[in-house]
């Protein structure tokens, strides 16, 4: 977007030439704040340019200085400007890029920002072409986390694109969404009309209706995230013609064949890339979709989280209680696992991850004992009351499709097909459960008792699932200068 300063100038750009360092030199000059000392140019604007400095006193805390040109200011732009200004003084979060402070004089306005020594995720996605998906995974959930907290205040940021997503630190970067010109504050319903963002990210509704709401930061994330994942946007072009021309073809954006990525990835980036807003996910589904997984994000109160599963999933395995054991161990150890990507304190780090390892063997330990055709089928499914639900069949025909649903699902958690064992089961509990509240007391009874069993194996099926995806996980963090690791 040329008609302002892009995020990423907030960070290192390339050397200069010689002949550019006189120009430099008298752009330091001019600018002067009594407790900054200004060292290099990292980038300027349409409207700004930003200087790497550091203040004067005390810990002498390195920070990036946006200088805005008064004369240079349109009407609209000083609008941008004073709303950036205030969405940034309001929200303080470690996923959002923090003002720290703001100046003026006669001739400029200063913003001074949070310095970011690891670039931004274009350069980063640039540098190695494509990004594996369990760091595209760390990534959208540090992403959704500052959209949560921008939600909660009801802002849409409006410009989402990997130039305005910066990297804390090259080694163990922290995502930071930056550059809120042109957010604009959207309660849920309410819609908006005016052309602002990036058009590579920009969702079809605004150049195709004349209103639009919240759900276009949706569509750029879509965007964001197929560009992680296959290197480039779906609609990339040399263009702003030619990229209009694509949206303006209402063709579904098809993912690339041959590229490899786990079901619960694929079904989030299509419904992110959803064409019609009003079919496309919404921001709580995305919050809590399984690939996006916001409870799982390393954190204290996950760590304990963790700490405590897995401490009753000990308990559990010395009473006996093996099925129970190992659901609690896979619900404890998605907690602790994403922290091993995350630790920096090398004997920390040594130390979960001889837990992790021991958690996870015993995991395995158990599955592999319940994992027989008896367990997989689960049998007792049916053990006590079968009689009674039969005749429960026979009068609601409908509960005969789930009787049928429920076999089909044993069949395909035999054959190890869980991702689809899982959805007929609970397809199967979405024609039961609704009867709950139709029958008589009595049947009631008998049917809840019949789901609680359908319930169990669904359970015993994700907790398969569970392991498949913590063995694939369990990776040991990676701290190179070429290959960051998200926190």
């Amino acid at each position: 977007n040329s008609r302002r300063l892009s995020s990423s100038t907030f960070v290192r750009s390339s050397y200069f030439s010689l002949s550019d360092v006189s120009d430099v030199m008298a752009q330091l000059y001019d600018h002067k704040l009594p407790e900054y000392v200004f060292t290099e140019k990292l980038g300027q604007g349409t409207y700004a340019t930003v200087f790497k400095a550091y203040h004067k006193t005390g810990a002498r805390r390195v920070v990036a200085i946006k200088c805005i040109s008064k004369s240079s200011l349109t009407k609209s732009a000083t609008e941008n400007l004073l709303t950036e200004i205030a969405i940034l003084k309001k929200i303080k979060n470690e996923h959002i890029v923090e003002l720290i402070d703001f100046q003026w004089n006669q001739h400029f306005i200063y913003l001074i920002m949070e310095y970011c020594s690891g670039g931004d995720l274009h350069r980063y996605i640039r540098a190695n072409k494509r990004l594996r998906e369990s760091i595209v995974r760390k990534f959208l959930q540090q992403l959704a986390k500052a959209l949560q907290v921008l939600q909660e205040h009801n802002i849409a940021h409006m410009d989402l694109k990997p130039q305005n997503i910066l990297l804390s630190s090259v080694r163990t970067p922290l995502l930071k969404l930056a550059d809120f010109g042109f957010a604009q504050y959207l309660r849920a319903g309410d819609f908006a009309s005016s052309l602002r963002g990036s058009p590579l990210y920009m969702a079809p509704e605004m150049l195709l209706s004349d209103h639009y709401d919240n759900k276009v930061d949706l569509w750029s994330v879509g965007i964001i995230m197929y560009e992680c994942l296959f290197g480039s946007a779906p609609y990339s072009s040399p263009t702003f013609e030619e990229v209009a021309a694509k949206i303006r073809t209402n063709e579904p954006i098809k993912l690339p064949e041959g590229m490899a990525i786990s079901d619960s990835c694929a079904d989030l980036l299509l419904r992110l890339l959803e064409r019609d807003p009003d079919r496309r996910i919404n921001f709580e589904e995305f919050f809590t979709h399984p690939f996006v997984d916001l409870e799982h994000l390393p954190t204290p109160e996950s760590f304990d989280k963790g700490v405590n599963l897995i401490q009753k999933a000990v308990a559990k395995d010395s009473e006996g209680s093996l099925r129970e054991a190992l659901h609690l161990y896979c619900m404890g150890l998605q907690y602790l696992l994403p922290m091993l990507q995350t630790e920096t304190d090398l004997e920390k780090w040594k130390s979960l991850q001889t837990k992790v390892s021991e958690y996870l063997q015993r995991a395995e330990v158990l599955k592999s004992a319940l994992k027989s055709k008896e367990a997989l089928l689960i049998e007792d499914v049916r053990h006590g009351g079968a009689n009674e639900f039969e005749d429960l069949c026979d009068r609601y025909p409908p509960l005969q499709t789930a009787l049928l649903l429920v076999n089909a699902a044993k069949k395909l958690a035999v054959s190890n097909r869980l991702q689809d064992a899982l959805r007929t089961y609970q397809d199967a509990l979405d024609i039961a459960i609704p009867f709950t509240s139709n029958c008589r007391p009595e049947e009631r009874k008998v049917l809840r008792t019949e789901a609680k069993k359908w319930l169990d194996a669904a359970e015993l099926v994700k907790s398969y699932m569970t392991m498949q995806t913590l063995g694939v996980e369990r990776t040991a963090p990676i701290r190179s200068e070429s290959t960051c690791v998200l926190q």
